[in-house]
């Protein structure tokens, strides 16, 4: 490893230092508005810290990213603001490129590439990507980690505990422990290249019978821990198809759907970052699925939960529900508790239920699903909250983000045929045997992740 890249202690005392500024000051702002009576604008409040970590950047504003899209994480003033935080971080300079190149693939590094663009393509919160082509003419992304981030995410993991506790201050329903210890284990998966190209053969491996879903491949002779080389897939913007027929927007949609709900449903494995910039549409409407270092393995138990909780609800059987809410690793759940989760999961499973084509947001006013939860998550806290499984992390995220996808399309489908065909017999000792021959292939030994 590179003497720039060790998780260094100087690397963390210079990330703290500025991180502290930054958070540490609005936290002890908000403890004086606890504990001393001073009174503080939230919403002002919110504005600065939004400001703290978009100056950041780094893997504290990713976190940050994600916190906005789980409910009562954060009170509301936080979680819009946010929500509102970009990914795009400054690139490097190109001599800066040349050197973290060259510590990657050696001082002949150029003679690898029959072409590499100095400017990047994509400048992002962990890394940046530059285009290039080989020698023997093959059109690649280069994605090369910025330098030092092993010793900032371990400082910003430290202060992220500080962005959890400003929610805990207000007492939110939701219990963050298990949120926490999620994110910090994907973040640092995300650091590791080597596995982000394990994920990439394991989506090829789990989407190669999907024709409108394209996976690149990767290089790995031009690939190390902090340098992963995959085809470049042209393509463009999703939302450039936001003006193209109905037909169009929905067959972008059933494919949007697939590439996400296929992995999930016969593998166990779901895409953690529907973010717009990870994927682009090709011509004939097929979807590129790029960036596969937020990937999180279920155990097959989890996947059977999400569906007996659907069967529950078509038949309202409540103690089928019981038993979904324990397949998905929750404990200890009174009959009270029972009925609200009950709620916000009719409310999640609504469209899918509703046997005929219609848009998502169809009889909702906007701002009704934050509303929901609010309402949901406040009866919760009355009750004492709820510790969610670490896992509900990102497939919430991935529900959230793609359901926002299929708002911007305005896709009016009939949702429910489109999820009974995806798991019109399903067994779990088939995904279970799916799994583990899909995770060898792909060389990721563990199952279900920590």
């Amino acid at each position: 490893m590179a003497s720039d890249e060790k998780d260094s202690l100087g690397g963390r005392l210079g990330r703290y230092a500025r991180v502290g500024t930054s958070v540490g000051g609005l936290a002890v702002k908000l403890a004086g508005q606890r504990y001393l009576g001073f009174g503080l604008d939230r919403d002002k409040h919110a504005g600065e810290l939004k400001a703290a970590l978009g100056g950041l950047k780094g893997p504290l504003m990713k976190a940050a990213q994600l916190l906005a899209t789980i409910p009562d994480a954060l009170p509301p003033e936080y979680a819009r603001e946010l929500a509102q935080l970009q990914a795009n971080a400054p690139a490097m300079g190109w001599a800066f490129v040349r050197r973290r190149m060259a510590s990657e693939l050696g001082p002949d590094w150029q003679a690898k590439f029959a072409r590499f663009d100095k400017e990047a393509s994509f400048a992002a919160s962990l890394g940046q990507v530059h285009r290039a082509t080989l020698l023997d003419g093959r059109e690649v992304a280069a994605k090369l980690q910025y330098p030092d981030m092993s010793s900032a995410l371990e400082a910003d993991l430290n202060q992220l505990k500080l962005v959890f506790a400003i929610g805990q201050r207000f007492d939110p329903a939701i219990r963050t422990d298990e949120i926490h210890t999620e994110i910090t284990n994907r973040l640092r998966e995300e650091l590791d290249y080597r596995r982000e190209a394990r994920h990439a053969a394991l989506y090829r491996h789990m989407l190669r019978d999907e024709p409108q879903v394209h996976v690149p491949g990767v290089v790995d002779s031009h690939s190390t821990e902090r340098l992963l080389t995959m085809d470049w897939l042209q393509g463009e913007p999703l939302l450039n198809w936001k003006t193209r027929s109905q037909e169009e927007r929905d067959a972008l949609a059933i494919a949007m759907f697939r590439a996400w709900y296929v992995p999930f449903y016969f593998y166990g494995a779901i895409h953690g970052d529907p973010h717009l910039g990870n994927y682009s549409v090709r011509p004939d409407g097929s979807v590129n699925l790029m960036d596969f270092g937020c990937i999180r393995i279920f155990p097959p138990r989890f996947v059977r939960g999400s569906i007996e909780l659907y069967r529950a609800l078509m038949t309202d059987d409540e103690a089928r529900a019981v038993a979904a809410y324990e397949d998905w690793g929750f404990t200890g759940l009174s009959k009270e508790m029972v009925a609200i989760l009950n709620r916000w999961a009719a409310f999640l499973y609504g469209p899918l239920m509703d046997d005929r084509p219609r848009r998502l947001t169809e009889g909702m006013a906007e701002g009704y699903g934050r509303e929901m939860a609010q309402n949901v998550f406040g009866e919760l806290r009355k009750m004492g909250g709820v510790r969610p499984p670490r896992e509900f992390v990102f497939m919430d995220r991935a529900a959230i983000g793609l359901g926002s996808v299929f708002i911007h399309l305005r896709a009016s489908i009939n949702w429910h045929q489109l999820f009974e065909g995806m798991i019109d017999g399903f067994d779990v000792d088939a995904l279970t045997h799916r799994q583990d021959l899909a995770l060898k292939e792909a060389g990721l030994e563990d199952a279900s992740q920590p």
